[in-house]
């Protein structure tokens, strides 16, 4: 029985009344990423970023991905254009246009396999954007399918602000579109405002009535948007759409990682999506996007499997269930459970931490370590693993303190009208090493020095700076995160006046770090 398997048979006292969704059934996934996710204010994605996410998307098993608005600007076009062009992306590409023509006939020219067209449908939207009214909007609905199917197999409608237009003027429309011969029809709760109690049943009237698939997509003002997307579901939405992170327009959208293992570990809903590349796509957006992932965000942020408190610590090391889901797994996802240093921290968490650095103190030793650690972290502090050896060794006595690599010497050389360049000169398993890298900027350039005379593959997967003084002469903490081959994650951290230097010593710590962990050849 595998471990996923073994853990659901401790869910005695979880409640679903099966009779409320059909199981047996897969949904597919649009992400909208390209398109909504980059409405995200003060977010604009290069044209090689877009290359990119949409190949990782691909990956990731989507099933539909919303390339652009090919109409709204000759850069769009091109820009989708290149994505339907583009060798080695197998989901069908979506492109948006009004209830235009032009619009429709853009997004054939740039090779889109899907039109997807939207008119306003809500008295409020009809009244102030499109100043028409509803007659009109149900001529314009048949006229512009039927002139998007002449050209395109796969065509979707949405009545835009779904959730707040009459429903018996909704339903008129949809059946409207429906007989015109769309091919799916879209629910947009356009601007948040819908509960999940609301838009099942919605959703539900709507399949009465239309033979066609129904497709929802949600936004997040209230922070309802992954919640309605579920309850859309239910009430028998056949497709659903999603951005990496829930990015998009005010408060985004409904986030994949967490719809998408919603429905399969609670609902036992599958999709095409290869769930354990949930993380590594979350981390490409978010450096693209530039807006970082909360540690608190579900699934992905970095504290989704990790545990600081003595009890919950004690107990996923005896049963990971016990405060996990369990049904959901940290390998399930891509990521990896950490057990976290900080002031609720209990002795079983600080022996193991110890133990996978060769450290074994006694049973006062040990005592000692941990008041120590939980004395630093109620100032407010955060303790890193590199500070937990210096604790340990300093209390021990231990002399068990061989560092692999020292750093002799680093300079930097950058500018205004220069290129970032960072050489360092250190000593790894006793041989004199040098190597001089460039970057986006000095730090960029002295961290890829620094990994570059590493024995052995580390990743950098986080970089934090927090000025602890005031003045031009801030003292700075720089607290790092490195990822060795085996995907174990270790932190360091150190403080200097001079930020580069804090950050290669930050490095430096956590490479001895992964070291003393059995990390490298030694």
């Amino acid at each position: 029985m595998g471990s996923e398997q073994s853990l659901r048979k401790w869910r005695i006292a979880f409640y679903c009344d099966k009779s409320t969704v059909n199981t047996n059934r897969r949904v597919t996934i649009l992400d909208t990423t390209l398109r909504d996710g980059e409405q995200t204010p003060g977010v604009s994605f290069t044209l090689e970023q877009k290359i990119e996410i949409a190949h990782q998307l691909s990956d990731i098993g989507v099933d539909v991905i919303e390339a652009g608005f090919p109409a709204s600007s000759d850069v769009e076009f091109e820009t989708v254009k290149r994505i339907c062009a583009e060798e080695g992306i197998r989901p069908k590409i979506c492109g948006l246009a009004r209830s235009v023509k032009a619009d429709v006939d853009r997004c054939i020219e740039a090779g889109v396999d899907m039109v997807h067209v939207f008119i306003p449908t809500s008295e409020i939207q009809r009244t102030y954007t499109i100043k028409k009214s509803h007659a009109e909007v149900l001529a314009i609905t048949r006229e512009i399918i039927t002139y998007a199917r002449s050209k395109c197999d796969y065509v979707m409608f949405s009545p835009m602000d779904a959730t707040r237009t009459e429903p018996s003027e909704l339903i008129e429309i949809c059946k409207a579109a429906d007989e015109a011969g769309t091919t799916i029809i879209n629910i947009p709760d356009t601007v948040g405002v819908s509960t999940p109690s609301m838009i099942k049943p919605l959703i539900a009237m709507i399949r009465e009535n239309v033979k066609c698939k129904i497709d929802v997509h949600c936004h997040n003002d209230f922070g309802l948007a992954t919640a309605n997307t579920i309850a859309a579901v239910e009430g028998g939405a056949d497709q659903i759409q999603v951005t990496v992170n829930g990015i998009g327009e005010r408060a985004g959208n409904a986030d994949l990682a967490q719809t998408v293992m919603i429905l399969k570990s609670i609902y036992g809903i599958e999709t095409n999506i290869r769930t354990e590349k949930l993380v590594e796509t979350s981390r490409m957006v978010s450096r693209f996007s530039q807006i970082a992932v909360l540690p608190i965000q579900p699934v992905v942020g970095e504290n989704a499997f990790s545990h600081e408190s003595g009890i919950h610590s004690h107990g996923v090391m005896a049963n990971p269930g016990t405060f996990e889901p369990g049904i959901m797994t940290p390998e399930m996802v891509g990521h990896r459970r950490r057990l976290k240093l900080g002031k609720h921290v209990g002795k079983h968490a600080v022996r193991q931490m110890l133990e996978d650095i060769n450290v074994n103190p006694s049973d006062p030793e040990l005592d000692m370590i941990v008041a120590k650690v939980k004395e630093i972290s109620g100032r407010g502090r955060k303790v890193t693993e590199f500070d937990l050896f210096e604790i340990a060794k300093i209390i021990t006595g231990s002399h068990n303190d061989k560092k692999m690599i020292e750093l002799d010497d680093i300079s930097v050389f950058t500018g205004s009208h220069a290129i970032p360049t960072a050489s360092v000169q250190a000593v790894v398993h006793g041989e004199n090493k040098i190597c001089s890298k460039t970057g986006d900027g000095p730090v960029d350039a002295a961290m890829k020095a620094l990994l570059a005379i590493a024995p052995g593959k580390v990743q950098l997967k986080s970089f934090q700076i927090e000025a602890i003084s005031g003045g031009s002469d801030a003292l700075g903490c720089v607290t790092i995160e490195v990822e060795d081959e085996k995907g174990r994650i270790f932190d360091a951290a150190s403080s200097n006046s001079d930020i580069v230097i804090a950050s290669a010593e930050a490095m430096v710590n956590a490479l001895n770090v992964v070291y003393r962990s059995g990390g490298f050849d030694r």
